[in-house]
């Protein structure tokens, strides 16, 4: 029997349709442990670095978030990231097992797929960031920004570099993964399991109108990718490294980390990536011969012209005759 990524939860022995459920609330009881730990570590670190106080006390009073400053993006990033074990944890107590389920069809993350990755995603956001920060500006008769390097600009690098996969993963395990895999169980046809979790996936992102289109957009492409090569890769290759990147350019000052707006263009622009993305993605599954459902064999049945039957203490065997 053949199942595909969100209907993983079935493909198990145990599996109960209220079962989802209370994963999701152990889930959140040992997200909320770990987030108290990352706000005593974060307080704790002001005691060691006295020049970050008046930056956590604006993070506190104000709960404005300023990415571009190394310490408050490793907890931003960190408040996110501790999403990837809570959900582990909380499958391992509840199953179904292996937990590796929620990472692909083969109940793991299939590390020489994801290799596969890197020239089409190298390609896709490569020539996206290129045409945004050098071509854009000229095309828009504008000067292109000067890259500057300041005290936090390593920092920030190296931040991002170290965090950004951790929490790009978590936001896939999470959206993409198990509540994909929780109405995949409920529901069969994909739709349900690629677009519901959207508008969840959206409204963590604090920005405005174009800035949600365009996160919707990237969980849109990222639920068919998971659905069409069954397990997370595509989407967290395409989620880390859109995230590094962002950060990384903004530590040379090259883009505003901590910008709220977007705008058609830019949306025009995700939407191009995603798209040229997701067709190199394909290509490389076709030449890779990527297998995109579990198959689970069934016990087999008897062979219907030979039945065994007992009658009146005696065993015999009733052969089909034409």
């Amino acid at each position: 029997m053949e199942f595909a990524y969100h209907r993983l939860a079935r493909s198990t022995p145990g599996y109960r349709w209220w079962k989802p459920l209370v994963t999701g609330l152990i889930a959140l009881g040992i997200f909320v442990v770990f987030t108290i730990v990352l706000v005593v570590l974060l307080l704790a670190s002001s005691l060691v670095f006295p020049e970050v106080r008046p930056v956590i006390a604006k993070l506190i009073t104000t709960g404005q978030i300023d990415n571009s400053l190394p310490v408050v993006l490793a907890f931003s990033l960190s408040s996110i990231a501790v999403i990837l074990p809570s959900i582990l944890l909380a499958r391992l107590i509840m199953g179904p097992r292996p937990v590796g389920l929620l990472s692909s069809i083969a109940g793991r993350l299939r590390w020489r797929w994801m290799f596969r990755l890197i020239l089409p995603v190298v390609i896709a956001y490569g020539a996206s960031t290129l045409f945004s920060v050098l071509v854009l500006p000229l095309l828009a008769g504008e000067v292109i920004p000067a890259a500057s390097v300041t005290a936090t600009t390593l920092p920030v690098v190296l931040v991002a570099v170290l965090f950004v996969p951790l929490q790009a993963t978590a936001e896939e395990f999470f959206f993409r993964g198990y509540l994909a895999q929780t109405i995949g169980g409920w529901l069969k046809h994909p739709l349900f399991a690629i677009l519901l979790p959207v508008p969840l996936f959206t409204i963590g992102h604090q920005y405005d109108v174009w800035g949600l289109i365009d996160v919707s957009v990237f969980a849109v492409v990222a639920g068919w990718l998971v659905f069409k090569t069954g397990g997370l890769e595509a989407a967290i290759v395409a989620h880390v490294v859109n995230n590094t990147v962002i950060f990384v350019i903004g530590a040379f000052g090259l883009v505003d980390v901590n910008s709220k707006t977007g705008s058609g263009l830019g949306v025009a622009i995700s939407a191009v990536t995603l798209v040229l993305y997701a067709w190199l993605v394909m290509r490389a599954a076709k030449r890779f011969g990527l297998e995109r459902m579990r198959v689970i064999a069934l016990p087999a049945l008897p062979d219907p012209a030979t039945i065994v039957h007992s009658e009146g203490g005696t065993e015999g065997t009733v052969t089909a005759r034409g």
